[in-house]
């Protein structure tokens, strides 16, 4: 293979390579998605989402969810590493299947992860997806320099560690890792900073695990929904508005314990890359 087919697109400005591959013949090794998601050297992006048929994927979790999704999100970050879930990046597959394979807006899109099956509404330019329910852990510190913070482990599929600061600034420059308790994130952990806007609205800033600081991240702004929730004690079902610096995202914690996303999401380019 010497041209890979691609899809640009972004979620409030967290973008990403779309490679479309449903009958799962192509090898997305680290280095190739390195090279891909290089921003001087390559097409540039914070990740990789390979789209594949769930009964063409040897993953266990595409294995599991084949008699109920056809599609399964194969994520790289980056850097080359697998990632259980993308909130932004799911939004962004959806329109790429709905744009691209005939899926009907009208119903339920329903597409495999290895953070477990999503579910997606389309309302106009807005799509929902269902995030599942939140796992709410202990608290850890995470610092910058010579500042530390107490933050909220929430997990939505992947670890996130929630810190509220007095400004966004006060995490300084989030392209190295904050510091973070490894015994409580042996295989990392994205890391929020979040500050208050107004009544259920706040604003954050995310370092990635495996990318950096991003535009946006919409499993981080779940986890900082989540956890603003609860720091206000809020009732179930209120809604919360995210600022992101790509944008703005809604966060809604249902009564029966579910996390919904809502948020854009736009297909900016598509084309072949020479490998």
């Amino acid at each position: 293979m010497s041209e890979l087919h691609f899809v640009k697109g972004h979620g409030t400005e967290n973008d990403f390579i779309i490679i479309p591959d449903a009958n799962g013949v192509i090898d997305l090794s680290d280095s190739r998605v390195r090279a891909l998601c290089d921003r001087r050297a390559g097409l540039g992006a914070d990740g990789v989402i390979r789209v594949v048929r769930t009964d063409a994927c040897e993953d266990p979790t595409a294995v599991a969810a084949r008699d109920e999704a056809l599609w399964f999100m194969d994520y790289r970050n980056a850097d080359g590493s697998l990632s259980q879930m993308c909130g932004n990046g799911v939004r962004v597959m959806a329109l790429y299947l709905a744009t691209h394979a005939d899926v009907d807006l009208r119903n339920q899109l329903l597409i495999a992860t290895r953070g477990g099956i999503k579910r997606i509404d389309f309302d106009g330019a807005n799509i929902t997806v269902d995030m599942g329910e939140p796992v709410v852990k202990g608290e850890s510190n995470v610092g910058v320099g010579a500042k530390s913070w107490s933050s909220r482990h929430v997990d939505m599929g992947n670890p996130h560690a929630v810190a509220f600061v007095e400004s966004l600034e006060d995490a300084g420059d989030l392209r190295e890792a904050p510091q973070y308790d490894a015994a409580v994130y042996p295989e990392g952990v994205n890391i929020e900073f979040v500050t208050r806007v107004g009544d259920h609205h706040v604003a954050m800033r995310v370092h990635e695990r495996g990318v950096g600081e991003t535009r946006s991240c919409g499993t981080g702004a779940c986890a900082a929904g989540v956890a603003a929730a609860l720091a206000d004690g809020a009732e179930r079902g209120e809604t919360y508005v995210v600022d992101v610096p790509g944008g703005a995202l809604e966060v809604t914690w249902t009564a029966d314990d579910r996390v919904l996303l809502s948020g854009p999401a736009v297909l900016v380019a598509e084309g072949t890359v020479d490998l």
